[in-house]
């Protein structure tokens, strides 16, 4: 495997916890898109408010995904593959904005915000048996990434060439967690169980191919996370299943030296970023005592210190909704 300097240079050249104290943070800021499972749903929820109850106040709720019942997924079998919505970050794509969404059963769908319509979908194994896709990424053309974790496999797909059943490439990737697209060096971040990995996405549109330049052992095992941090083209969040990092590819190096890490860096974390405005991050731990041991009600803040609560949520990822990118 090449260097990270030299792998870097040739793409750049190519191209249960308890929950934590109550408190409300403060109003204004970004709103947050999560994944609950206990309802099945992707909801956009207004980050203005400290706790949504959507069956009290309804208007918390500014957007709401589910694929079953919607005859433009009925191919995917909803009923049985969206469960345990397990991913959904927001990109913008030639004008667009899309909301990317995978389920532990197999879904995985990239839903064009607000109209819900579908502009690429697949149920990568109904049943959950064998993948378990874990999150997804948009590439500016057009092409799809799916990492599925079970299955330990990245998939590249076609997806400008249409809704479903494209060709793909796949790139073997022990318990792929997570994934996240580098525009300034133009590939693909993968974090797997105990590495995370520079992926060229190569080929053409039609026929795509997918393959690693450059990988990197993790400081911790069990990688879940991989994000890019706000208005740092030099640094991506890492998460594993004993602590929270920022990597910085040109060091290569997994560091604790950002702001609020004592707070910030801790077991279990699903989902972990920061917004640009006010610097404020916020991640997801499991907190116990719900229907199943990975769920929480809470979204904590960090930067500063506080929560947003759920009423009756079982909550995975949190991502702040943030289309225009930074």
């Amino acid at each position: 495997m090449r260097t990270l300097a030299g792998a870097l240079a040739l793409c750049l050249l190519a191209m249960g916890a308890a929950p934590p104290p109550a408190g409300l943070p403060g109003p204004g800021g970004p709103d947050l898109l999560v994944t609950d499972q206990a309802s099945r749903r992707v909801l956009l929820l207004d980050g203005a408010r400290g706790v949504w109850d959507p069956e009290a106040e309804p208007a918390v709720v500014k957007w709401a995904f589910s694929p079953v019942g919607d005859a433009r997924y009925a191919d995917l079998e909803p009923a049985r593959s969206w469960v345990y919505p397990d991913e959904a970050k927001v990109r913008t794509h030639r004008g667009r904005v899309y909301v990317l969404v995978t389920a532990s059963f197999g879904f995985a769908a990239v839903v064009e915000y607000p109209s819900g319509r579908r502009y690429w979908g697949d149920a990568l194994a109904p049943g959950g048996i064998g993948v378990n896709p874990h999150s997804i990424e948009l590439l500016p053309d057009g092409r799809v990434a799916v990492a599925g974790s079970t299955g330990g496999v990245v998939r590249l797909y076609a997806a400008a060439q249409g809704p479903r059943g494209v060709p793909f490439a796949s790139y073997r990737l022990d318990d792929a967690h997570g994934l996240q697209w580098d525009e300034r060096r133009g590939v693909l971040w993968a974090l797997g169980g105990d590495r995370l990995v520079v992926l060229r996405a190569g080929g053409t549109g039609a026929r795509p191919t997918l393959s690693a330049v450059f990988e990197t052992p993790l400081p911790s095992p069990h990688g879940h996370d991989l994000a890019r941090v706000a208005g740092r083209a030099d640094r991506l969040w890492v998460t594993t299943g004993s602590a929270v990092y920022q990597y910085a590819p040109g060091r290569n190096v997994f560091l604790r030296d950002f702001a609020g890490a004592a707070g910030i860096s801790r077991a279990r974390v699903k989902s972990v970023g920061d917004e640009p405005v006010g610097g404020r991050v916020a991640s997801t731990v499991p907190e116990g005592g719900l229907g199943e041991a990975w769920w929480t009600r809470t979204v904590t803040v960090h930067r500063p210190d506080g929560t947003y609560r759920l009423v009756n949520g079982g909550l995975y990822k949190a991502r702040w909704w943030l289309p225009a990118g930074w």
